[in-house]
């Protein structure tokens, strides 16, 4: 799979959040953007994440997924750090 095509299915799932994903081979790195993250614990946001790339790492077109998640606060504090 390409970026693009994962960029596409994580933007389906989760319309409400914006997304960096980079590759390198079958491994892919994940940046998920979102006030919808606001209050989860890290693995229920993990989850939220998986559950729209979930049919592709069981087809094995993804072979693995380093995912960071962050709300909008999150991430515009990280960006002026």
């Amino acid at each position: 799979m390409d970026v693009t095509e994962v960029q596409a299915l994580l933007q389906a799932h989760m319309p409400e959040c914006e997304f960096h994903v980079q590759s390198e081979g079958g491994h892919y790195h994940i940046e998920a953007i979102g006030d919808v993250f606001d209050g989860l614990r890290p693995v229920k946001k993990q989850q939220l994440v998986y559950a729209a790339l979930g049919q592709s790492i069981a087809e094995g077109a993804m072979h693995a997924v380093n995912i960071r998640t962050y709300t909008r606060a999150e991430w515009e504090a990280r960006a002026s750090a």
